[in-house]
């Protein structure tokens, strides 16, 4: 049977809205083969049968999310989800609360069901009611709460046949590394590594980087058009995928950065540094998201000490975790903070921020 995928693959490169690139076409014959093997079966079975998931991994901006787009566009499985795991996840999370202090009536308004202690069990049925097929993208694990339990859950799952069809920057083998306990976060790999066929998408272009490196990253207020063209930049980057809020679990508080696509995050000057937040904020963005959009960036003064020190811890974060940086801001980095208390110390960040709008720093983003 033609894949549709293939083919809405190959539409896209006879119109010119994608070049051929021989990692992508690695990708789309195994996206071709999950497609296939879902189709098989139908209503002869009563059960649906089993069918080897995918686990594709590589390098950010190789196009993994936007081949995910148009494999779930195609499958032909009418009880799917398309979700980044984070948000997934989020939602596990939840679930498990409710089912923990949910009490028998509230239990089965929910679940279906109100026996046990477990939540596993009712959370895994509840979610493979709803879905055969679940395409998850941007699978990472940082939150020991999230490795704790992802082996038992999809364990779970798998009982019940659901599907992964999942994209990552990480091979499953280096998934969660150094993590806390991580000796028992590795049944979860095996389980992965069993269920699924892992694709890498070596090589290949950076189709992102190629983009951006064709751009500028900082717009300044002297700059002619340039909210249009930090408008056009974000939407060319996120392509068709539907922004959604993304949630961050720092020190028991819950972070939310509301506007972001796989690894690409977008928020104002005033959401990430006239609100309360610290390093392990920042840190937790840095290590979350490859890309950040930042708008509204305003020169300070003297009375803007507190919004400027958040600047410099925030840059700081992104530097070192060579994340890539785009900035709709009233003026260039020299004449951000003038004046005030730690305007002199402000210049290394002027001098990051000079570095991070440079060819070279997204070079380096990339390699890291």
């Amino acid at each position: 049977m033609p894949s549709l995928t293939r083919a809405a693959y190959d539409r896209r490169l006879e119109s010119g809205a994608l070049t051929a690139d021989p990692a992508q076409e690695t990708a789309i014959t195994a996206l071709s083969r999950l497609e296939r093997d879902l189709a098989k079966g139908g209503w002869l079975f009563r059960k649906p049968p089993q069918v080897k998931g995918l686990y594709l991994w590589g390098p950010p901006g190789r196009g993994k999310s936007m081949l995910m787009d148009l494999f779930y566009a195609e499958a032909p499985e009418p009880r799917k989800t398309r979700a980044h795991f984070h948000a997934f996840m989020a939602r596990v999370h939840d679930l498990i609360r409710q089912w923990r202090e949910g009490d028998s009536a509230q239990r089965k308004a929910v679940f279906g069901q109100s026996k046990g202690d477990d939540p596993i069990a009712p959370t895994a049925e509840l979610i493979a009611s709803e879905a055969r097929l679940l395409c998850f993208d941007e699978l990472q694990v940082t939150d020991i709460a999230d490795a704790m339990i992802l082996g038992r859950l999809f364990e779970a799952l798998f009982e019940h046949r659901v599907v992964l069809a999942i994209t990552s920057n990480r091979s499953p083998d280096d998934l969660y590394v150094n993590g806390i306990n991580r000796p028992l976060f590795e049944p979860f790999i095996d389980i992965i590594k069993e269920r699924c066929a892992v694709v890498q998408m070596a090589g290949g272009r950076d189709w992102r980087l190629a983009r951006m490196a064709n751009s500028r990253l900082w717009y300044s207020g002297l700059d002619m058009g340039r909210s249009q063209a930090f408008e056009h930049l974000w939407e060319d980057l996120k392509g068709d995928e539907p922004e959604e809020p993304a949630h961050l679990a720092v020190t028991g508080r819950n972070v939310v950065i509301e506007r972001t696509v796989g690894g690409l995050a977008r928020a104002t000057f005033a959401e990430l540094c006239a609100r309360p937040l610290g390093a392990s904020d920042y840190l937790a963005m840095a290590e979350r998201f490859h890309t950040l959009f930042l708008e509204g960036v305003p020169v300070l003064g003297p009375d803007s000490q507190q919004e400027a020190r958040r600047l410099v811890t925030l840059i700081d974060a992104l530097y070192e975790a060579r994340t890539r940086l785009v900035v709709l801001a009233e003026a260039a980095p020299e004449a951000l903070y003038p004046k005030g208390v730690g305007a002199f110390e402000f210049e290394r960040t002027v001098s990051r921020l000079n570095q991070m709008s440079s060819a070279d720093w997204l070079e380096q983003a990339d390699a890291a």
